[in-house]
């Protein structure tokens, strides 16, 4: 578009002599009048380089009124101009001027499109940030009015977004006339404006003092927590949390506490999931000991929820709620729930528990671990869905942390070494992404006789995501038990398999051993590595030659000025009279590194 702006510029400064800056805003017009939707999304993205070119005072002068009228595009064009309006108040000179840019914005709240609405009432929300108390009594809050008392209830559904912005910095008087309108949005005819209205509740409370809350948003609060629509009843679940931590102790005990016990026994499973989602945070507010007496029976209850997805939710708060317990507690109301749902029918059900359970070993401590939470990870490592597999193998660090290397050996690495063959290959992955740790934890002797073959057999893996782990694996297994182990039971065995039939796994091969050494004395390196890479530069398969030409690259920096000039160069050289042009190709920039 820059280009063609100026072009045009120059013809019509050329042809009639007229005043340059007449243009970037017909080009702007010409574009958004085009039948491409292309043209017209690409001119709405510049809007910046215009507004720039026409300068402040044309901009609120042109500008925002021609794209106050230009509500009517498509989605696509209206979001990019509802996202460009956000960040705008530079180019119509300040926030002091920045209430020219809520009419357009006003339009765009009201469409029909949800998302184009949305991102709309977030750029009011930045723009009203931006403006000086008289602008947000003067504009901003007279927009809100009109937003919440039209016909239309798109407008209304966005009016609720806006209110939070202007409350605050609102004259006292306003403050009132806020607080009733948005009394009348809660009592909305339509179910949608209610929705919006419970779903801004609590942001909205965030804006006012404790007194104002109870007096007039508590009201509000119940009137949608007793709505006839789940919709709206699930939505005013999330007001709970911030509303117990504004209100005190007592208040919150008073109103919000009996609505939570009501709602995890809502007759809607929409509801009683986002109670379960919402749970902690009000354990949170109402601290341990209220948690403990009046919120644990209800997350009990939605842990043995009759619906697959409130139990996913319930089961996934299950460690955040246990550090609010006693150990004691924990086993005695906590643990047969967990005991169930790792046999749950549903596989989703169990992912969630395995992602959490074993962060509950820290707060039982070790024999209670033992004794009631081992069974359920050995259960959960031999499930047949693999996501619960990677996600019980990804905490495996917090049951060590608990229970100690012997007793985890014992007992999770037979399931472990099953693992290291599942079929399913992000399985095999995730194991090996925790090698290293396990490998710290084990001693060098007990990992190599319990997972150091496998570690090998990794390398000639069918899949090349495993393969390429198997490498990185080899790595760092070298720099936790050192050079001298590394030298002695991972360069042999890595250069058995240097002459494998498979070209693709001497590849891998080629890739592990350049990636020891780093980690490996220079006797290896000059001795054993170096050599067994030059000897694959007579491989038949070109992607060899070339691979090794990568990593002849890669040892540069590794060998001393003689060892380059003695037998890096003269295989780069003769690499690069190679047939195949890859070949060539890498080995002379490889050599052109030497020279560097």
């Amino acid at each position: 578009m820059i280009g063609a702006f100026n072009q045009n510029l120059s013809n019509k400064a050329g042809e009639d002599g007229e005043d340059n800056s007449l243009y970037p805003i017909a080009i702007l017009i010409d574009e958004l009048k085009n039948e491409d939707v292309a043209l017209r999304l690409n001119s709405v993205k510049r809007l910046s380089t215009i507004a720039m070119a026409l300068g402040e005072d044309r901009t609120r002068k042109e500008l925002i009124p021609f794209l106050s009228e230009s509500n009517d595009d498509e989605d696509e064009v209206l979001l990019a101009m509802a996202d460009e309006l956000g960040s705008f108040v530079p180019y119509v000179g300040g926030p002091s001027y920045g209430h020219y840019l809520l009419p357009p914005l006003e339009g765009l709240a009201i469409v029909e499109e949800t998302v184009v609405r949305d991102r709309a009432v977030d750029s009011l929300n930045k723009v009203g940030a931006l403006l000086p108390d008289s602008s947000i009594s003067d504009h901003l809050v007279p927009l809100i009015k009109r937003l919440a008392t039209t016909d239309w209830f798109t407008s209304r559904v966005s009016a609720c977004g806006v209110f939070a912005t202007a409350y605050p910095r609102a004259p006292q008087h306003l403050r009132a006339d806020l607080r009733q309108l948005y009394s009348k949005l809660c009592r909305d005819d339509t179910p949608m404006v209610r929705r919006a209205a419970a779903f801004r509740l609590g942001k909205f409370a965030e804006t006012m003092d404790p007194d104002t809350i109870s007096k007039d948003i508590i009201p509000l609060f119940q009137d949608l927590t007793q709505d006839d629509q789940d919709s709206v009843r699930l939505l005013a679940v999330e007001a709970c949390g911030p509303l117990a931590r504004l209100l005190n102790k007592g208040e919150s005990v008073q109103h919000v506490l009996p609505i939570v016990q009501k709602f995890a026994q809502d007759k809607s499973w929409r509801v009683r999931y986002n109670v379960a989602q919402q749970l902690y945070q009000l354990c949170e507010a109402l601290g341990p000991e209220l948690a403990r007496s009046e919120l644990l029976p209800a997350y009990v209850k939605l842990l043995r929820d009759t619906e697959a997805e409130v139990r996913v939710a319930a089961a996934g708060k299950v460690s955040a709620i246990s550090k609010m317990l006693t150990s004691d507690r924990v086993i005695a109301s906590i643990v047969p729930c967990v005991k169930d749902l790792a046999a749950d029918s549903s596989q989703h059900v169990r992912s969630a528990l395995a992602s959490v359970v074993m962060e509950v070993a820290p707060v039982l401590g070790k024999s209670a671990t033992i004794e009631h939470l081992l069974p359920v990870f050995l259960s959960l490592l031999k499930d047949d869905f693999p996501d619960v597999r990677l996600n019980i193998i990804s905490k495996l660090d917090q049951v060590n942390q608990v229970i100690g290397i012997d007793l985890l050996a014992q007992s999770l690495l037979p399931a472990i070494e099953e693992l290291a063959e599942d079929k399913h290959w992000r399985v095999r992955l995730a194991i090996i992404e925790y090698i290293p740790l396990l490998a710290g934890q084990l001693g060098s002797e007990f990992f190599e006789a319990k997972l150091g073959p496998q570690c090998m057999k990794w390398l000639q893996d069918q899949v090349f995501s495993i393969r390429a782990a198997a490498t990185d694996n080899l790595a760092k297994l070298a720099q936790e038990f050192g050079a001298d182990w590394a030298q002695e039971h991972l360069v042999p065995q890595v250069l058995t398999m240097v002459n494998n039939q498979h070209y693709l796994y001497r590849m891998t091969v080629l890739v592990a051993i350049t990636s020891l050494a780093s980690v490996v004395s220079h006797e290896t390196l000059y001795q054993t590595i170096l050599p067994a890479v030059v000897s694959c530069a007579k491989d038949k398969v070109p992607n060899i030659r070339f691979n090794v030409a990568k990593m002849l690259q890669r040892l540069l920096s590794l060998v001393e000025p003689h060892v380059v000039e003695q037998t890096i160069k003269p295989c780069l050289q003769q690499l690069s009279e190679d047939s195949d042009m890859d070949v060539k190709y890498y080995a002379k920039v490889a050599l052109t590194a030497c020279e560097a």
